[in-house]
């Protein structure tokens, strides 16, 4: 099934959502763009139908620059109503606890970066690029101040924020912050790939781990270990106490695989 919601794009088969951002020429991110890829992704989080998410973009040349200039200059505040999930949807949508895959079509950089970074798999065509140009317009990209240094080296992630230059993709998989490089004419199926093989996965074990992470991201281990082994994040509880923890346990001992019902 597939819905066009301007400029945004989706796709649905077998439990997997396609979102595809279609903005010409350069799939810019503006408010209104922002507020409905919201809109898309908690649809997707709060229906149980939808296991995985992919995110790409429309065209050969272009993922996503980020923030639209050109609309903040006819009137666009910056601080302005980017949504439920914050800019790009994703960044700050609470409880999104399925995994997003990211297909990284070709040019990723400014706020494109940022939403990139909130996926959990990135995936990137052979001809794309990163980068976090804001020093260039006298502005900072914030939140990848806050993520990049904790995704790949110190000092790599500051000399992109303090001089905007680009990486190409091999380099950016170097630094660990692409899982993985594919002709652009195959990316979209290996992202399909991915998904399906995710799609058949636990999905509440997908989203305690999502949660866990989430909640360990500024805890000490010890802290963050007590509230798992004490069942205090409500996805664990909610696994420990499921029909899946005991099929996963029952088609172990039984030597076959395990059938998911997400109860």
């Amino acid at each position: 099934m597939q819905q066009e919601l301007s400029p945004v794009k989706t796709r649905i088969s077998d439990g997997i959502l396609e979102v595809t951002l279609d903005r010409p020429k350069a799939n810019a991110v503006d408010l209104a763009t922002s507020r409905v890829m919201g809109e898309v992704f908690r649809d997707f989080r709060d229906n149980p139908d939808l296991r995985v998410a992919i995110l790409t973009g429309a065209g050969p040349k272009f993922f996503c620059p980020g923030w639209d200039l050109k609309a903040a200059d006819d009137g666009d505040a910056v601080d302005g109503d980017y949504g439920v999930g914050g800019f790009g949807g994703l960044q700050e949508l609470p409880n999104l606890n399925k995994p997003v895959i990211a297909a990284v079509n070709g040019i990723c950089c400014g706020g494109g970066l940022e939403i990139a970074l909130s996926c959990d798999i990135i995936l990137a065509a052979s001809h794309a690029s990163f980068a976090l140009p804001e020093i260039s317009s006298g502005t900072v990209a914030d939140a990848a101040s806050i993520k990049l240094p904790k995704r790949i080296p110190y000092h790599i992630a500051m000399e992109m924020l303090l001089t905007g230059r680009w990486l190409e993709v091999t380099e950016a998989a170097q630094w660990g912050f692409v899982n993985q490089i594919h002709p652009a004419d195959q990316l979209l199926d290996q992202a399909w790939a991915l998904a399906s093989t995710l799609a058949a996965g636990p999905p509440l074990v997908f989203a305690a781990i999502k949660e866990i992470v989430r909640d360990a991201e500024n805890s000490k281990f010890t802290d963050a270990l007590n509230r798992v082994t004490k069942r205090q994040l409500p996805t664990v509880d909610t696994l420990y106490s499921s029909q899946d923890a005991a099929e996963g346990l029952k088609a172990f001992v039984e030597k076959r695989k395990p059938v998911w019902t997400g109860r």
